[in-house]
């Protein structure tokens, strides 16, 4: 009997997966590149990859919920009169009227304001429920320039000059005719209905020299009462960091690529930019070289969604954490008992494509007035607060654990890497080792 080996099964490329085949038959039918949102997609180093060491003999830990841990941050304490005292060092970052609805603002307002901390106001101005119900309010100061006036400036808490976004760092936004209400079109001074793609630098200044000239500006218009921010995408997180302190910067915003977008090109979501883990311990070594470490304040963005999350950032320098999809989803977004509408729509939930579209079925990112509807923002609001609860009370449990009574004692002491790359990238030691790759002595 001769032996005959089984037909083999035809094997997929790995360069050439399904999606990438789909996509070169998508452009090659449109001359059109893809744009969505809801940030990356491909699987980056994280802080998942990052374990803390528990107190046991060498570490005396703190009794939960009969020893205190502390959890506050002030922020803006170089040069603001009037700085921003947060009873939690997790604030909500800036998401726009526009992209999100106003129901949407007003529940993120809510829910901030109830957790003791701040929200954020982004592309396209600020609305009256958004500043009626957020006790703290960043108003961000972007290089489109829609909605921004004088008024809202002062009326604000604190600014955010954005010069750089993680998911798109060097690129600006799409927010969708069909997003472009009769409100948003007035606010944004732009016609109803039709596309519009916000600017990737401001129109007044090339570098950090006239950055600093902008601060000065803000300052007089404000009278030095407001914080003064700095958002940049994580890209060169060293140099931008330093730049945006020299130019005197009050807070650096830190936005990893893992952070989420309203809309731009599937390439740029993808291929620019650096993981979040990557970015903090450079941004904290350039406020360290300056002597501004904890002067200047460092909040970091881009997939924080645990208390986890929150105790590592701060470990490795950080003095708070900012959230953006993690609050969309909390307060109801891609929830799963709309999954027959999404998948109406080509998507499902928890794959975030149709968040640019305006035909979110849980009315947070559209402008459709029966979707908006259907989000009440007192009770969404609740679910927010309820989440940055849960995550103070874990980013504490860790704290606890590690022998500390504020999340500010944590350091990268309390840490070891998981993988090799974020070893190196945290500069923390692998676990098992007192090395990481490019310690120095080795």
């Amino acid at each position: 009997m001769t032996y005959q080996n089984p037909p083999m099964p035809p094997r997929k490329s790995a360069t050439f997966d399904d999606h990438t085949l789909a996509e070169i038959r998508r452009a090659a039918a449109t001359g059109i590149y893809d744009i969505r949102g809801g940030g990356t997609k491909r699987k980056l180093p994280h802080l998942d990859d990052l374990l803390f060491l528990g107190a046991s003999m060498s570490r005396y830990p703190l009794e939960g919920y009969r020893e205190t841990c502390g959890t506050g941050v002030t922020l803006g304490t170089r040069f603001a009169k009037t700085p921003i005292a947060l009873k939690i060092p997790i604030t909500i970052a800036g998401m726009s009227f526009g992209s999100l609805s106003a129901n949407a603002k007003e529940a993120l307002g809510r829910g901030a304001t109830l957790a003791g901390t701040s929200t954020t106001t982004g592309d396209g101005g600020m609305t009256d429920e958004e500043r009626g119900h957020s006790d703290i309010l960043v108003y961000q100061y972007l290089p489109s320039r829609y909605g921004m006036n004088p008024r809202d400036l002062r009326r604000a808490d604190a600014i955010e000059v954005v010069v750089g976004q993680g998911a798109k760092p060097g690129g600006g936004g799409m927010l969708l005719g069909q997003k472009i209400s009769d409100r948003v079109a007035a606010m944004r001074d732009l016609p109803k209905g039709i596309d519009q793609r916000s600017a990737c630098r401001h129109p007044d200044w090339t570098g950090p020299d006239d950055l600093e000239i902008k601060i000065g500006e803000l300052r007089e218009i404000t009278d030095w009462e407001k914080p003064i921010y700095v958002k940049v995408g994580g890209a060169r997180p060293y140099y931008d960091t330093a730049l945006a302190a020299k130019a005197g910067a009050d807070v650096v915003v830190l936005d990893g690529m893992q952070g989420g977008t309203a809309a731009t090109q599937d390439v740029f979501i993808e291929h620019v930019g650096q993981p979040t883990l990557a970015c903090i311990r450079p941004a904290v070594q350039a406020l360290q070289d300056l002597g501004l470490h904890r002067s200047v304040q460092l909040v970091i963005s881009g997939g924080i969604r645990s208390g986890a999350d929150v105790a590592k950032a701060i470990a490795l320098g950080a003095d708070a954490v900012s959230i953006g999809t993690a609050a969309l989803v909390a307060i109801g977004d891609n929830d799963p008992a709309y999954e027959d509408e999404y998948r109406e729509l080509g998507s499902t939930a928890g794959a975030y494509d149709d968040w640019h579209e305006g035909r979110d079925p849980a009315g947070i990112t559209t402008q459709d007035p029966d979707l908006m509807a259907r989000l009440d923002p007192v009770r969404a609001g609740r679910k927010l607060a309820n989440y940055l609860k849960v995550m103070t009370l874990e980013a504490q449990t860790i704290a606890r654990a590690c022998g500390h009574n504020h999340l500010h004692n944590l350091e990268p002491e309390d840490l070891v890497a998981l993988t090799l790359e974020a070893a190196a990238m945290a500069r923390v030691p692998l676990a098992g080792t007192d090395w990481y790759p490019g310690k120095a002595g080795f």
